[in-house]
């Protein structure tokens, strides 16, 4: 066949090839995006994106591009093509459409390390079903009932170590003593009815630490590495609650009583359907879920406090008369009106996480063409609605960059108050949960939310009544993203001797 014809019989294809890539063109430059730049091929802005800055700010990178193209603005972030959101209005939009608009997706090195099941990961019915067990878990009633006493119990474990005029990392306490002895024992008490200080509770901490020191470290997997490692204790931690299953079913086919039958292990093994695979990923997600939010919200409390003397008095004052009134009643512990009771403390407690933003920014994905404020957002992109942005924007809150905890005494609709001190406001301001969302929102909202406002509540009851703490040295909160202290926030202790009676 002559070359004229093999040219004449492609033509047609040809010419759809090319008439499909026009429309193509076409269809994307349909597209009003924000404004903004995509950075260098594969890595985009990420670098910039991720580089270390004071986590009472945005950081220079975002400040930058706020600054620039506005409170939303189009990236290259984590490999994809992304819309960066400051915005109040949208960062609810997203979260309220959860399921129908937008849904969860991050990085695939997440999914790698807490498992495919993982309720961080998980999307749609799944997700909500693994969600049910936990808010089951975590329930209002079991909070009251059982959680309380044990939080309180551990807190006053951690508390009794600490020496007079000593020199100690608030955070290496906070997160390694408060955490690992307080929430890793909480959870692994009520998961699996694990003892705090047993051979294999200890054992196990010792895994999760390796973990949790992975989770949050970049993402090579290679010999050596934090990720790496992690993974190995993934591994290790999974089969040590296999099996605890296989002894859990065995004992029930033997038909002996089971005295843990009071925690989540035993709860799910007899009222669910999951498989052993999803088990052991909603229980290894259960331990982690609040080590980072309630470990690192405390040091930040801690870190807050001093630089607003009249805070801790209000707060000290508030937990003297809980106490007194225990004490005139004979009671010892702690129960539900009394921490009905701490109405300031709550305010604290919205304060520190609205300025410390533990939570900084969130992972969803676009699940068809959105138009919102003028511009779109295509399906298949990337968006990440940035909590902190909105914690710290100053048409929303006053004075952004202070700690005023009186701020949450005001209840209308704004955000806005006076903050007449530099150093600590001494007159109450106006404020509104309108845009504070700590915990996420929507369908998505952390199930372990009451718990650690729960657990930050009765530290700080007892950390006011028994100590007076300043800061030993220099320190400040940055943001790796993760919320750490460079110096790990030393601070020195006394015990109080006064004003107990």
């Amino acid at each position: 066949m002559p070359d004229s014809e093999h040219i004449f019989l492609f033509l047609p294809s040809f010419l759809s090839l090319i008439l499909f890539f026009i429309l193509i063109k076409r269809k994307q430059r349909t597209f009003n995006l924000p404004p903004g730049r995509m950075g260098w091929p594969f890595v985009g802005e990420t670098i910039g994106y991720l580089k270390p800055y004071s986590a009472i700010s945005v950081g220079e990178f975002m400040q930058q591009h706020i600054s620039r193209y506005g409170n939303i603005y189009k990236s290259n972030l984590f490999g994809d093509k992304t819309i960066v959101s400051a915005d109040a209005g949208l960062n609810k939009f997203i979260l309220q459409n959860e399921g129908r608009l937008f849904e969860c997706s991050y990085p695939r090195s997440i999914g790698g390390i807490l498992g495919k099941w993982s309720m961080l990961v998980l999307v749609g019915d799944m997700h909500r079903d693994m969600r049910i067990i936990s808010l089951n878990f975590l329930s209002n009633a079991r909070l009251r009932t059982h959680l309380l006493r044990e939080v309180e119990k551990h807190t006053l474990l951690v508390l009794s170590t600490w020496k007079e005029d000593c020199i100690f990392s608030a955070q290496d306490e906070a997160k390694k003593e408060y955490a690992l002895q307080f929430t890793f024992n909480l959870m692994a008490k009520n998961i699996m009815s694990m003892d705090p200080g047993h051979p294999e509770t200890e054992q196990l901490k010792k895994e999760y630490v390796t973990f949790m020191k992975g989770v949050v470290s970049a993402p090579l997997n290679l010999p050596g590495t934090a990720y790496r490692k992690a993974l190995q204790s993934r591994s290790t931690i999974l089969k040590f609650i296999e099996r605890k299953m296989e002894e859990r079913i065995k004992k029930t086919k033997e038909g002996k009583e089971n005295p843990e039958e009071d925690d989540l292990l035993e709860w799910v093994l007899k009222h669910s359907n999951l498989s052993t695979e999803q088990i052991l990923d909603l229980i290894l997600s259960l331990l982690f879920a609040g080590h980072e939010t309630s470990s690192v919200a405390i040091a930040l409390a801690i870190y807050f406090l001093p630089g607003c003397p009249t805070a801790i008095q209000q707060l000290r004052e508030e937990h003297l008369e809980i106490f007194r009134a225990k004490k005139q009643s004979g009671e010892m512990e702690l129960n539900w009106d009394d921490y009905k009771k701490m109405k300031f403390t709550q305010c604290v407690i919205n304060e520190t996480l609205r300025l410390g933003n533990v939570v900084r920014f969130l992972h969803r994905k676009a699940l068809k063409d959105v138009r919102y404020g003028g511009y779109d957002i295509p399906c298949g992109w990337k968006v990440l609605p940035v909590i902190a942005a909105v914690h710290l924007d100053p048409s929303l809150f006053d004075q952004p960059e202070h700690f005023n905890p009186w701020r949450w005494q005001q209840n209308d609709n704004t955000t806005r108050g006076t903050s007449p001190s530099s150093s600590c406001p001494s007159t109450p301001s106006a404020s509104s949960s309108n845009y504070f969302l700590p915990f996420g929102g929507g369908p998505r909202l952390c199930a372990g939310s009451e718990l650690a406002k729960l657990e930050m509540a009765v530290f700080i009851h007892h950390l006011v009544l028994n100590y007076q703490w300043e800061l030993a040295d220099v320190d400040q909160a940055f943001a790796f993203p993760f919320v750490d202290f460079p110096k790990g926030l030393p601070i020195r202790v006394q015990r109080h001797t006064s004003d107990m009676n």
